[in-house]
């Protein structure tokens, strides 16, 4: 696989990069942004993979996080790739609602036509994007972790506890925990995988808790009380739940007065590199 660059820019002695290339995971052109410590410049360097919400891009955590400064001094590079595939022919929700279809594939392979034609998400970031990752930057693809907001938060759970030889850390902002308990996941789910809920639980951190047989060393988890998602959609309690029953050391931190917005990611994503780091 070859990648196009389509934008660079140096940032904190590193380099914030825009690339597209052609996914075989999503029959399509995906566009990907990374950032690249100076590191980079001498030796392999750890690599974390953010996965974005509802909506998002590439471009809304690496133009509103602030994540560049603390990775460079880290020396950890960030992949974000799109949050869904995109492109002529691609599918998207007939009434255009925001939390289905293009910039919103929720991690997953769908399996209901037309979604399964282009929404293979999961395939997408839990091997086809790190391959192409690791034969294209100094990158080391042995210590990796991922880490997401939301929708992406969903995702970096599931994908993070079902890979955990691929992802050796996993943390995540205002996750949707339990999709298969909700309204987004269970729009989601039902459009993407068909209404057979047994196959729902294979995209939910929850139920994924109790059946996985590798049990991550430690969760970070943040989410604010002020977020108007936080009781319909997210209920972080029943990841607190999950965790326990499994065994699974949960750090969740329920941050006073704060929303579901971009500055309360900027105002914990140091937390969150250096726990990354640590692990990694």
């Amino acid at each position: 696989m070859i990648l196009e660059i389509v934008a660079e820019n140096k940032c904190f002695g590193g380099r914030q990069l825009q690339f597209t290339h052609e996914s075989s995971a999503l029959n399509c052109t995906m566009r990907c942004s990374i950032f690249v410590p100076p590191q980079a410049d001498t030796s392999k360097v750890p690599v974390l993979y953010w996965l974005s919400g509802l909506t998002c891009t590439d471009e809304n955590f690496v133009q509103k996080a602030g994540a560049q400064r603390i990775a460079a001094e880290l020396g950890v590079a960030i992949v974000a790739p799109d949050t869904s595939p995109r492109g002529e022919g691609v599918a998207d929700d007939p009434e255009g609602a925001y939390d289905f279809g293009l910039g919103a594939g929720f991690y997953l392979n769908a399996t209901q036509p037309p979604w399964n034609q282009h929404y293979r998400m999961y395939d997408y970031i839990s091997a086809e994007l790190p391959d192409l990752i690791a034969s294209s930057f100094a990158v080391d693809a042995e210590r990796a972790g991922i880490f997401g907001h939301s929708m992406g938060g969903h995702g970096a759970l599931t994908i993070g506890l079902k890979n955990p030889q691929r992802f050796k850390s996993i943390s995540a902002f205002a996750p949707i925990v339990a999709p298969t308990q909700c309204p987004w996941g269970e729009k989601a789910l039902s459009g993407y995988l068909g209404d057979d809920r047994e196959r729902w639980n294979a995209y939910d951190a929850c139920e994924l808790l109790q059946s996985v047989q590798q049990k991550p060393a430690a969760l970070l988890v943040d989410q604010g009380d002020a977020d108007n998602f936080l009781v319909e959609q997210l209920k972080p309690e029943l990841l607190q739940q999950a965790c326990d029953a499994a065994g699974v050391p949960l750090t969740l931190r329920l941050q006073p007065g704060y929303d579901h917005s971009y500055f309360f990611i900027a105002s914990f994503i140091e937390d969150h590199l250096r726990f990354h780091a640590d692990q990694l």
